[in-house]
């Protein structure tokens, strides 16, 4: 089963490969990561690991969380998340890292995405909006009509219409980790992350291409098949 990291979006930049080709990435800082708990079957009725995040002031965090944390003899943390089934065995107090992945390894991350404020239906919705000439004012950038004249006379639920874009939870899934810093824990992953920089972000192995998981062309059999062809 999967695992996982919380992390935190640093920025973008690129890196080379040995054949000079250039590859676009993204920095997450993905560590250092405390574990705070180990739940089991027979203790909570499910397996799951809890990981902190981001060193915090004690009197920044609530009693609850606090005692919570200090039971399993922890320090107070900014960030909190759980892994169900974390295929890593690990004991409360141990650290983990950027270690976990490997160069190669596909990803998903998950974060909030930037928020974009109040926006109309053409930038939330990629509506055409109306015409520019023949006779058309005022419609450049409206939705048109949005009811109904006689049956039911009312505004369909669902419609969509202008308000607030953007700041909610996505995942990118299959981004491929191309290095693992291990001094710095930082994880340099191909392509975009949702959110800012400085966001906090969760990094999880792929649930569609886990470890082990290699291009169709990239496989050893297939491989072996194609140089014989050549041949």
């Amino acid at each position: 089963m999967p695992v996982g990291l919380l992390g935190k979006k640093l920025g973008q930049t690129r890196v080379y490969d040995s054949k000079g080709v250039i590859t676009p990435v993204t920095i997450v800082l993905a560590g250092p990561n405390r574990v705070l708990q180990c739940k089991t079957q027979q203790s909570d009725g499910y397996n799951a690991v809890q990981l902190g995040f981001g060193d915090q002031k004690e009197q920044r965090v609530t009693k609850s969380l606090l005692g919570h944390i200090k039971k399993f003899n922890g320090a107070a943390v900014k960030r909190i998340r759980e892994f169900r089934d974390f295929s890593k065995e690990v004991k409360p107090g141990e650290v983990i890292g950027a270690t976990l992945f490997a160069p190669g390894d596909y990803i998903d991350a998950i974060g909030v995405t930037k928020g974009r404020g109040f926006e109309g239906v053409v930038a939330r919705h990629g509506f055409r909006g109306g015409d520019s000439t023949h006779g058309a004012k005022g419609w450049h950038r409206r939705s048109g009509a949005i009811g109904q004249r006689l049956f039911p006379g009312t505004v369909m639920r669902g419609m969509r219409m202008p308000g607030h874009l953007g700041q909610v939870k996505r995942t990118t899934q299959n981004l491929e980790i191309v290095q693992v810093r291990e001094a710095e824990n930082l994880l340099l992953i191909r392509g975009a992350i949702p959110g800012s920089n400085g966001d906090y972000v969760i990094i999880r192995e792929s649930k569609k291409r886990p470890k082990g998981w290699r291009p169709h062309a990239e496989r050893p059999e297939n491989v072996k098949k194609t140089e014989a062809k050549k041949k």
